[in-house]
């Protein structure tokens, strides 16, 4: 800790809170700040100067007498790590502006860190303004866990595509989009013929390179706007906003022409697929996306039931 106090004509009580505050400082797994009245720095950690990478000789040439130094001064170097400078620091200036407002938000970084920031401003027992305190707290790793268990929670982990539930959730919103701004919609649902075959005969390792490569060919026929999500075992589904009756009808038989008659080639073996599918349009009388969704389902069990690797309407 780096304060303007001069220990040498302190007494023993103030020299004792002074290292217990410098001991507590240290220990703190953040980054804390000190500023008095008069925007001067007179307090902070060295895991303030660690975490915005400023130099101790930029601080040493940079101190005044009495230990202190210009706020604006030691943060210059810092200023190049903020993603948004900016609304950084005109929020600064508007708690400076706000003696009581607190403050708790995050801070992203150009080198990809994330910092939780705290604010509280310091006042004396009678009311009068000190100065402010922050605390800055590394959260890249929490937020990297968050981002990876949200990527769990909505990804087929073997194919790589939207799992049934966030599927369902994204056509959801689609649905409510499509209605308000009314344009069309459509929905397929595909299932891999005798899939169960393709396990039996050549193991499972096989049975999910198929998977896998089935949805790495059909990403190449759909567009990026285009929802694909693994349903079931062998069961996907694909949403196509903006999609009239002729174009999603030629994509459905794209999608089927793209696995019947092109083997997937495993382990020396290639192995022969065909897909029905169920295609349907949104209609002006479905209440939600479920309604469109059974649909398409009845349109594919129509197809398995005309010999499966075709595509029926609905």
């Amino acid at each position: 800790m780096h304060t303007q106090a001069n220990p040498a004509v302190a007494s023993p009580s103030v020299v004792f809170d002074r290292t217990l505050l410098k001991a507590i400082q240290e220990a703190s797994p953040d980054a804390i700040l000190v500023v008095d009245g008069q925007g001067l720095v007179v307090s902070f950690n060295q895991r303030f100067l660690d975490t915005w990478q400023i130099a101790n000789d930029y601080v040493a040439e940079h101190q005044r007498a009495d230990g202190t130094i210009v706020e604006e001064t030691l943060l210059a170097p810092a200023q190049s790590l903020l993603k948004s400078p900016e609304p950084f620091l005109a929020r600064l200036a508007q708690l400076y502006a706000s003696p009581t407002e607190a403050d708790l938000c995050e801070i992203e970084l150009t080198d990809g860190r994330v910092l939780e920031r705290h604010s509280v401003g310091l006042q004396s027992d009678d009311g009068q303004y000190l100065g402010r305190v922050w605390f800055f707290r590394d959260i890249t790793s929490h937020r990297l866990l968050e981002s990876s268990l949200r990527h769990i929670a909505c990804v087929d982990t073997l194919t790589g595509e939207m799992n049934r539930r966030h599927f369902l959730e994204c056509a959801a919103a689609e649905f409510t989009r499509a209605r308000e701004q009314q344009y069309p919609l459509a929905i397929l649902m595909i299932d891999l013929d005798h899939f169960k075959k393709v396990n039996d005969c050549y193991g499972h390792a096989a049975g999910d390179y198929v998977l896998e490569a089935t949805c790495q060919r059909w990403r190449k026929i759909l567009r990026g706007d285009d929802l694909l999500g693994r349903v079931g075992g062998e069961e996907f589904a694909i949403l196509l906003p903006r999609s009239d009756m002729v174009a999603t009808e030629t994509v459905a038989h794209r999608l089927r022409q793209s696995i019947t008659g092109k083997p997937f080639k495993s382990d020396g073996h290639e192995i022969f697929c065909s897909i029905s599918g169920g295609m349907t349009m949104l209609r002006a009388t479905d209440e939600n996306i479920k309604d469109v969704l059974l649909r398409a389902d009845d349109a594919l069990y129509r197809a398995k039931r005309a010999g499966r690797d075709c595509i029926e309407i609905l």
